[in-house]
């Protein structure tokens, strides 16, 4: 994957000034190795870092930075570092790097591992010397199989270089860094399943509290930050908080750029790194290119197949959490995929359920019994077979597996489209209901949210 530009972008040229995570990158797609990552000033932060700058100034660094996660919860990151026990007893300590990206129509972190390993090395670098851990770990999808081999030649090039292993750069710090390669679970995207599965076990989230901060990878305190996060840090170091802050546009409440995209029938599917505060019609139009010719933009997801559906009209919405907000949904991984005029909603959502279904891991009851019982209900709407009642059942389960009522947050993602498509599309839910269907059978009565 590689980035691509369309419009405006044609004019833009990358920087390190305007593009921190973006500018090295080669024209023809290849990874940029340690020399010419060096020759780019790759590993000056860290060398700043571990010279100038005590472990406590790092991480206030990065949470005057306004630095969120970048994976789709938004958490702020150096909130997150402060859990981090401050008692220097405790000796072992762990960075995990969530580098899962199993979320549909989401390409980023690959991008930046294929292309920029030696970025997210140093980023990790930094963040284990901030956080006092002596180990870490990058827990990639098992299909990024060009990423893992990447990976493991700059974690090899960087040994070479002293620039991970026993005493980094003389400053008497050890970190060893490990690419670790899961089986290929949705739900290890979650922090506490994704550190089941590192140990052996089976990938279900754990109970919080405690927080992996206390309890972590084999009882030990555990930072987990995404791929594209720890990615920041390098610059946010290198060039401060001031600037880092002054990326983002006017009115965004999340600071610095962010990797976009946009998937579909548009003209120009790619990916780019924007400041937070674009609108959603400049990616769509400008980037994308708006839809290819004979198509038209029926609805669009701004993030994943975990967020809600908005209409062409909710376009000129900001793109960062509180401007997808407004207009009722999230901004998660920030990759948009335009769904055209030609796409049945019923089919849409059938086939993202059956995903989400099959990647749930099973441990609670509303999350087991009730995505397969969605999939149930939407395939035969989609047959033609549907009940009266089945879509308030639908809406029901909405309500049950929303927020807060499952053990984590894999339902509530599950269900967001499905709310949200049932909300502005009930007329081609409507159009699978039988016309002779007359009585409910007991398990599809409407359900009471809240009864």
């Amino acid at each position: 994957m590689t980035l691509t530009s369309f419009g405006p972008a044609n004019r833009i040229k990358r920087s390190a000034e305007t593009h921190p995570l973006t500018w090295r990158l080669r024209d023809d797609g290849e990874a940029v190795w340690l020399d010419e990552y060096q020759a780019k000033n790759g590993y000056a932060a860290a060398r700043k870092a571990f010279a100038d700058m005590a472990q406590d100034d790092i991480v206030q660094t990065v949470k005057d930075s306004g630095l969120k996660g970048r994976g789709g919860a938004g958490f702020p990151t150096g909130v997150k570092w402060g859990l981090m026990p401050k008692d220097e007893s405790i000796n072992i300590r762990y960075l995990l790097c969530n580098a899962d990206e199993m979320e549909p129509n989401t390409w980023k972190d690959r991008m930046l591992m294929e292309q920029l390993p030696h970025l997210l090395i140093e980023g990790m670098l930094i963040s284990a010397r901030a956080l006092k851990t002596y180990r870490g770990y990058i827990f990639l999808r098992g299909e990024y199989t060009t990423a893992a081999k990447h990976l493991n030649r700059a974690v090899e090039e960087a040994k070479a270089a002293g620039l991970l292993g026993k005493n980094i750069l003389g400053s008497g710090f050890d970190f060893e860094l490990f690419v670790h390669t899961g089986a290929g679970r949705y739900i290890c995207g979650e922090e506490t399943a994704l550190i089941n599965s590192l140990e052996g076990r089976r990938a279900n989230p754990r109970s919080k509290p405690p927080f992996p901060a206390a309890v972590g990878v084999w009882g030990k305190p555990t930072c987990v930050n995404n791929v594209e996060t720890l990615c920041n840090v390098p610059a946010i170091i290198a060039d401060g908080v001031d600037w880092y802050k002054s990326l983002s546009r006017e009115g965004s409440e999340d600071m610095g750029t962010k990797l976009m995209g946009f998937s579909g029938k548009v003209k120009n599917p790619g990916l780019w790194e924007l400041p937070f505060g674009v609108t959603g019609r400049e990616l769509f139009e400008d980037y994308a290119g708006g839809m290819r010719d004979g198509f038209k933009l029926k609805c669009w997801q701004p993030g994943g197949a975990g967020t809600g559906f908005l209409l062409p009209e909710h376009l000129d919405a900001q793109m960062y959490a509180g401007g997808i907000a407004k207009v009722g949904t999230r901004m998660g991984t920030g990759l948009a995929m335009a769904v055209d005029d030609s796409v049945n909603m019923v089919s849409l959502l059938r086939n993202m359920e059956e995903f989400f279904s099959r990647e749930s891991c099973g441990f609670c009851t509303p999350c087991r019994d009730g995505l397969p019982w969605s999939v149930k209900l939407l395939r035969a709407i989609e047959n033609g077979e549907g009940q009266a009642g089945d879509i308030e059942t639908l809406l029901g389960l909405v309500g049950f597996l929303g927020p807060g009522k499952t053990f984590c947050a894999h339902a509530p993602g599950a269900v967001e489209p499905l709310g949200s498509a049932i909300k502005y599309f009930r007329h081609e839910f409507e159009a699978g209901i039988a016309p002779t269907s007359a009585v409910v059978p007991p398990l599809a009565r409407p359900i009471v949210v809240g009864a």
